[in-house]
């Protein structure tokens, strides 16, 4: 039994890792197809921001009771990892509970192993009141958030899933648990004695009434199904919005030091401006083999490496959604949908190009009815209340702007309100169509 526990196992691991590795490679080469961005921050300033926002959950509680119930789920992944950590050691030799076996014989070890087990348990049923709740918040409850037309059909079921996990995840452990400490009392071979552990123990005291063969094959359906699940969940992780509890620690750690809603001057731009203050830099002899430059970003090629993280970053929470005036208001836009878009045009390019050839396009673009449309991009008021909002420092704003100037200085393609805007910046440095010379003439009437 021992030797077939090993080998299977050890499969399983395999066939996990292998997939997970395969799925790592597609998204570190999908990131890559980024331009190059230099983050200009010291390494404090990145630790600060990586400890504050993805460990502590600093910007989660602006919502108080979805903090709440994410901070159950969540310390109850950290804390389990421990005793995942025993199951692996006896599924890659054999035996059980063998941390145990190796600490109680020292009563202070024995204690602090207990202590740990049992704490795992409390966390896995806070764990699981929380799911429920995130359940009847989703399904029952329907908060407005999680409706919008960019969570139709695989974005709800995903959520919907990992919930479902969780709820297995807990009801292997107490399975585990409950039927380890059953067959503890009845003599079972090779079950260590253990002391109580307070949420199994009534599990326990029920499973002893049927047979020893029945308990045994309800602690080893706890004990498989949990690895197993585990695993398939490492693999299922890599496809989902649920990147983000590994994506979210780099993302944040590579935190803009700039303020929220700094938009970077594009090099061409920026001297073309300057030379109407400098009339030298208007003489400057132009290069008739320099290469033309270009102007935002109309496919995922075009925006940033930052950027693409970021779209894998994604929890899809919708917290930038709920609070974006020009989504509150009805029109297209939606901050999530613009991240969920990237990451999609992100996947489909780079899926083309392992296929193709690195130098090879596939003609598409981000700007397209398919991803995100003309419509949406003119909606932004570039407000920076999706950036304030996001508990894991994505910007969206930044690939909003990037792919509007795309469109309008590329593509030429704005209303005319906007052009007579631009039309005047470009004459009288300011919006309004008056010459600079004229600007105070509204003074004089204050002075009669």
């Amino acid at each position: 039994m021992a030797i077939a526990q090993i080998i299977i196992f050890i499969s399983a691991v395999i066939i996990a890792t292998f997939f997970v590795l395969d799925r790592i490679t597609t998204i570190t080469y999908n990131i890559k197809l980024g331009k190059d961005e230099t983050i200009h921050s010291d390494l404090s300033f990145r630790l600060k921001s990586m400890l504050l926002i993805a460990f502590g959950q600093k910007k989660m509680f602006k919502r108080p009771i979805a903090a709440l119930l994410h901070l159950a789920v969540y310390g109850a992944f950290l804390i389990t990892q421990i005793e995942l950590i025993e199951i692996f050691i006896d599924g890659f030799i054999g035996k059980h509970r063998s941390i145990w076996a190796l600490l109680h014989g020292w009563q202070p070890t024995r204690w602090l192993y207990t202590i740990t087990i049992n704490m795992i348990e409390l966390a896995s049923i806070g764990a699981l009141f929380a799911t429920f709740a995130f359940l009847w918040r989703r399904n029952a409850l329907k908060l407005p958030r999680f409706h919008k037309p960019e969570m139709k059909g695989w974005p709800s079921l995903d959520a919907n899933l990992i919930l479902l996990f969780e709820i297995a995840l807990v009801t292997f452990i107490m399975m585990m648990n409950g039927g380890d400490q059953a067959l503890q009392r009845m003599g079972a071979h090779h079950y260590h004695q253990t002391d109580m552990f307070v949420v199994s123990y009534p599990i326990s005291m029920f499973l002893e009434q049927f047979s020893m063969n029945t308990v045994l094959f309800v602690e080893r359906v706890g004990w498989w199904g949990h690895i197993l699940l585990v695993l398939f969940f490492l693999v299922y992780v890599t496809y989902s919005k649920h990147l983000h509890i590994a994506l979210a620690f780099p993302n944040t750690f590579f935190t803009r030091p700039e303020p929220k809603g700094q938009l970077a001057n594009m090099p061409a731009v920026q001297k073309e401006v300057a030379s109407m203050f400098d009339e030298s830099m208007a003489e400057e002899p132009v290069d008739m083999n320099e290469e033309l430059p270009s102007f935002g970003a109309k496919d995922v090629t075009e925006l940033s490496w930052k950027s693409l993280l970021e779209a894998y970053t994604c929890t899809e929470c919708g917290r930038c959604t709920s609070s974006c005036p020009a989504n509150i208001t009805g029109k297209k836009l939606s901050p999530r949908k613009i991240m969920m878009d990237t990451r999609d045009r992100m996947e489909e390019l780079g899926k083309y190009k392992r296929m193709n050839g690195a130098d090879e396009h596939d003609g598409k673009s981000l700007i397209s009815d398919e991803y995100v449309s003309k419509e949406e991009l003119r909606a932004c008021t570039t407000c920076n209340a999706c950036v304030e909002e996001c508990p894991i420092n994505i910007n969206p704003l930044k690939i909003i702007v990037e792919l509007r100037r795309s469109m309008i200085m590329e593509e030429a393609d704005s209303p005319q309100e906007w052009n007579t805007m631009f039309t005047n910046l470009e004459n009288n440095q300011a919006p309004w169509q008056f010459a600079q010379s004229e600007r105070l003439k509204w003074t004089e009437e204050l002075n009669n």
